[in-house]
């Protein structure tokens, strides 16, 4: 199965095998005092890129980059100003030149917001898409989400 998980059942934050905290600025809240719904775009986006472009993990091969296509939030509960929230990443799905992702922000051990974003491997010359490399298949091995069986696409 190369499905990803319904995104409206309650994420579990240990199914995630990529994670990281970060903090809730005060400059991420609107004028209703919680987090402004374009922030989570930025928190998603510190998951994906703390991890794509590590090089000790080594998911961009030189000559090549990612970009995000697609990016599906579903705001669970509100949050706010101060306070700590875990990232959670993981890989669901492999396309032909693609990764998708569900992501989870968790704060205080309940989930406030959850996504799925597709990343698209491109050459960074041409900008256009390119076949995800058996290396990178490799190497995203480790983040498959718990519970998920994430097989390459079969041309």
């Amino acid at each position: 199965m190369n499905a990803p998980s319904r995104l409206d059942s309650a994420p579990r934050l240990e199914d995630f095998p990529y994670r990281l905290s970060d903090n809730v600025r005060f400059g991420d809240l609107d004028p209703n005092q919680h987090v402004n719904n374009a922030v989570y775009a930025t928190y998603f986006e510190t998951g994906r890129v703390t991890l794509m472009k590590d090089p000790k993990v080594g998911l961009t091969p030189p000559g090549l980059a990612w970009i995000m296509v697609r990016l599906d939030i579903h705001f669970r509960a509100e949050l706010h100003w101060p306070g700590t929230i875990e990232l959670g990443l993981g890989v669901v799905k492999l396309g032909r030149t693609s990764v998708t992702f569900e992501q989870v922000v968790f704060s205080e051990g309940r989930c406030v917001a959850s996504a799925m974003s597709v990343g698209v491997l491109i050459e960074e010359a041409s900008r256009r898409p390119t076949p995800l490399t058996a290396e990178v298949i490799e190497k995203l091995r480790p983040w498959h989400k718990r519970g998920i069986e994430v097989a390459p696409l079969k041309l």
